[in-house]
Order: C-alpha cells, then sequence, then structure tokens
C-alpha cells in the first residue's frame, strides 16, 4: 500500500528538477499523475517513466486550463494539485524591463491563480478533499538584491496559499493548500540565469558560502516535503509553509577551520 493509492495529481511544470522528482515520488506511491510543461521531449519522457500522462500546457493560457483539468478527470478524480512552473529572472529592478517583469508575474502568480481557479471546482466536484501545494522560495520569506522581481512573485505565492487555505476552509470542501519553500536547490533553473560573461551560476557553489549545512538541495528532497503535504500524514496542515533550505532562513553561521 502506498500513501497515495487511488489519487490523481496535476503536477505543472513537471518536464525537469522539483517538478520531475515530484512526478516519480507521487507515483511511486500510487498516484496517477497528469504533468504539464513546455518542454515536451522532457516531460514525456518523464510521464513515461511514472506512467502518467503528458500534455502540453502554458500555465498562463486560461483555455488550456480546461484540457489539463479533463485528463485528471478521465483517470478518475482529482485528490493532488503541484503548482510547481515558475521562471527565474536575476536582475536588479531598475535595469529590468517592464516586460520581463510582467512575464515572470504572469507565470509565477497568474499561473498559480489559474491553477486553483480551474482544478479546485475540479477537486471538490468529486467530493475527496485533496491538496493544493504552491511552490514558493526563500525568496518569498526575505528579501534578496538582484532577485526583488521574483521575491515578490514568491512572496504573492505564498500569502494567496494561506488565503486560499482560509477559502477552503470556509467552503468546508476539505481541500489544504499549503506553500514550499525551497532554498538553493541543483535544479536546471540555475543553467538558465546567466551571470557575468554568460556564465551560467554552479548552485553547488553557490550553496557552499550560502547554506548553512554547506551543500545545495537535491530535487527529489522537495519532492518528498511535496509527497508529505500531498498524503494524509499532513491531514491537520493547512496555510502552512514548509521551508526546505538547508538552514538559510535560520540565520548565518561562521565556518569553523578544521582542526589540523
Amino acid at each position: 500500500m502506498g500513501l497515495l493509492d487511488g489519487r490523481v495529481g496535476i503536477i505543472t511544470g513537471g518536464a525537469m528538477g522539483i517538478g520531475a522528482a515530484t512526478a516519480r515520488a507521487l507515483a511511486r506511491e500510487g498516484a496517477k499523475v497528469v504533468l504539464t510543461d513546455l518542454d515536451d521531449a522532457a516531460g514525456a519522457k518523464v510521464a513515461a517513466e511514472v506512467g502518467g500522462v503528458y500534455l502540453h500546457h502554458d500555465v498562463t493560457d486560461e483555455d488550456g486550463w480546461k484540457g489539463v483539468v479533463a485528463a485528471a478527470e478521465k483517470l478518475g478524480r482529482l485528490d493532488i494539485v503541484v503548482a510547481n512552473a515558475g521562471i527565474g529572472i536575476m536582475c536588479n529592478v531598475l535595469e529590468m524591463s517592464l516586460a520581463d517583469w510582467r512575464r515572470q508575474m504572469a507565470i509565477n502568480v497568474d499561473g498559480v491563480f489559474l491553477t486553483v481557479k480551474y482544478c479546485i471546482p475540479a477537486m471538490r466536484k468529486f467530493g475527496n478533499g485533496g491538496s493544493v501545494i504552491m511552490l514558493s522560495s526563500v525568496a518569498g520569506l526575505r528579501g534578496s538584491a538582484g532577485l526583488a522581481g521574483y521575491s515578490a512573485t514568491k512572496g504573492a505565492v505564498r500569502l494567496f496559499a494561506k488565503s486560499m487555505a482560509l477559502e477552503c476552509a470556509q467552503a468546508g470542501d476539505g481541500i489544504r493548500v499549503n506553500s514550499v519553500h525551497p532554498g538553493v536547490i541543483a535544479t536546471p533553473i540555475w543553467t538558465k540565469i546567466p551571470v557575468g560573461s554568460n556564465r551560467p551560476i554552479d548552485p553547488y557553489a553557490m550553496a557552499a558560502g550560502m547554506v548553512p549545512i554547506g551543500k545545495a538541495g537535491e530535487p527529489e528532497e522537495i519532492a518528498n516535503g511535496i509527497l508529505f503535504l500531498a498524503s494524509d500524514l499532513s491531514s491537520h496542515m493547512t496555510g502552512s509553509e514548509l521551508v526546505i533550505d538547508g538552514g538559510m532562513t535560520a540565520g548565518r553561521i561562521t565556518r569553523l577551520a578544521s582542526p589540523e
């Protein structure tokens, strides 16, 4: 018996990184999953691996959400929704174009809004309760120079999750809504953020200096937290923040020299 036997979930941004690791974790515990992404080759590969369904979908495309929900309903129900799709633009605000600001806001915030707008009614229709998990970030808990635009989107997701948790509780629908806040995680997103002369960020090198436990997290470590929130193990949690950051939000440490 798996933790999620008989349940059906939707995962946005499921082609790689945290999304792909989440698909594997949920499927391993018995869930049937519908994955959406823009990277069709990678998304289809993950779906085949976990016995799931892959759909090409931009989370900001409202019309496309009807097809995503319908794909889950064909599997019999909808219990779990993981709003994972997002982008990161590293740029000082005064140098950021309005187009980039709006693009990041559209994917990271509008996409999450559309996720719940279309998925929660479907979850209510089946009457099984369920769990909505929104991917925020440590950047949604504290400020960061060069990431102000990204922080604005992830802070919005954090409070949106809390408000949706209360709306669902008020409706008495049994749906729980929580946010997850990863720190420096080794995912492909870092290779898409250029630094200096187009040199990609190395998350392992970054984590060595920023993360108290001295290492970057792996996608599977975030997926395990998402699995917990998706399962009945977290049945009394809603409107909560699950922080998985190697101690970053706890504070800073001074590394002691190793004794000779």
